[in-house]
């Protein structure tokens, strides 16, 4: 779990493109660990890696389909692309959910 800790370290630390190096280790190691994936959709979203946290998010619902915040990040990203149909589906989801920001 250090590479999941460096990566959490540097993300806090406002360095997302650095976190994504660490954290894409991690998920290669364990690529059902939802911790790790969600940390790694974060970064990626963060440095502006939509296509990339896209398909981290894509995962964490493949997972949990049930995961509200999972649905959530996929919401953002898919708007963040101007992809607003299938981003309003997705935070409709979200929020019947009651996923929240973390």
């Amino acid at each position: 779990m250090e590479l999941f800790e460096r990566g959490r370290m540097f993300r806090a630390a406002g360095d997302p493109s650095g976190a994504a190096r660490f954290l894409s280790e991690a998920a290669a190691s364990e690529p059902t660990n939802r911790a790790v994936l969600e940390e790694l959709a974060l970064a990626y979203f963060q440095s502006a890696s939509l296509g990339r946290a896209e398909a981290v998010a894509r995962e964490l619902v493949r997972l949990d389909p049930s995961d509200g915040y999972a649905r959530l990040l996929l919401g953002r990203t898919l708007a963040r692309q101007s992809r607003d149909s299938e981003a309003a589906v997705e935070l409709k989801l979200a929020a019947a959910l009651g996923a929240e920001s973390r």
